[in-house]
């Protein structure tokens, strides 16, 4: 009599990262076949990454990006203003990096810093805070009137899941430089944050632009079903629908009752 045998943990996470892998090869490859139809017909794509510290934007990125032909594809992720910056329009420095015909750019953080870690680090003033929330919805409408394909997404992290990844930042050599200052004080500030991101994501989630949240405590999970949402809001063909199917639960578009019923990370 045969009897099946369970598989250990060792044997259940390697059958887990095989099918992730292919998964990823196959999501991958709808990428560069997604390029190949933005650069034939010049189309311009946008893709901004928010999130609090650690929710997994590097990530992210370079699962994407990773097949991707260089000469089309940027990532751009700006360092503290200069003075200059600062006495310069507020999306000046933004504008100059914005997708040309026939690129994807990616923004690992973007102008949103003035609604996060600008607010709650007292970086910015009220005004210039205030002045910001008013003006950014018109802003981005402008880009995609101007032919920009803008997607915006929010990693959404637990209290948990950032302070064990910290954590790993602190003692792992490979990862010791994403560590910054304001990673350090990221989870004291933890409900500061929480008030931040609902009051952007109330303010800024527009029908022009709207905004798209992505459970992010399962860093797989994550990268994969985002990679789902992104080729499912570009057109290009052969498109395999059938892969390119997002889970619900991890992937969803913000609306105002996300925040009333707390299905962000409290």
């Amino acid at each position: 009599m045969n009897r099946s045998r369970k598989a250990s943990p060792e044997q259940a996470a390697s059958a887990d990262s095989d099918s992730f892998s292919k998964t990823l090869r196959r999501l991958q490859i709808e990428l560069v076949k997604l390029q190949s139809h933005v650069i034939s017909c010049d189309q311009k794509i946008l893709v901004v990454l928010e999130g609090r510290d650690a929710a997994g934007k590097d990530g992210v990125i370079k699962r994407i990006t990773e097949h991707l032909s260089p000469r089309e594809t940027r990532v751009v992720a700006l360092g503290k203003p200069s003075d200059r910056d600062r006495s310069a329009w507020y999306f000046q420095r933004w504008a100059a990096h914005l997708p040309t015909q026939r690129e994807f750019v990616l923004f690992n953080r973007s102008w949103y810093n003035r609604a996060g870690v600008e607010r709650v680090m007292g970086f910015c003033t009220k005004d210039e805070y205030q002045e910001f929330i008013a003006t950014v919805p018109a802003f981005e409408e402008m880009l995609v009137r101007s032919g920009v394909n803008l997607l915006k997404y929010y990693l959404d992290i637990s209290r948990g899941e950032q302070k064990h990844r910290l954590a790993q930042r602190r003692t792992d050599p490979l990862k010791k430089w994403k560590l910054s200052p304001i990673d350090k004080a990221a989870p004291k500030l933890w409900n500061e944050y929480s008030v931040a991101r609902d009051a952007m994501l109330a303010a800024t989630d527009t029908e022009v632009a709207p905004w798209t949240i992505v459970r992010a405590d399962d860093k797989r999970e994550a990268r994969v079903n985002l990679i789902k949402d992104l080729l499912t809001r570009v057109h290009y063909l052969p498109k395999d629908k059938k892969l390119i199917t997002a889970d619900p639960t991890v992937v969803f578009p913000f609306a105002d009752d996300v925040l009333k019923a707390k299905r962000l990370a409290q």
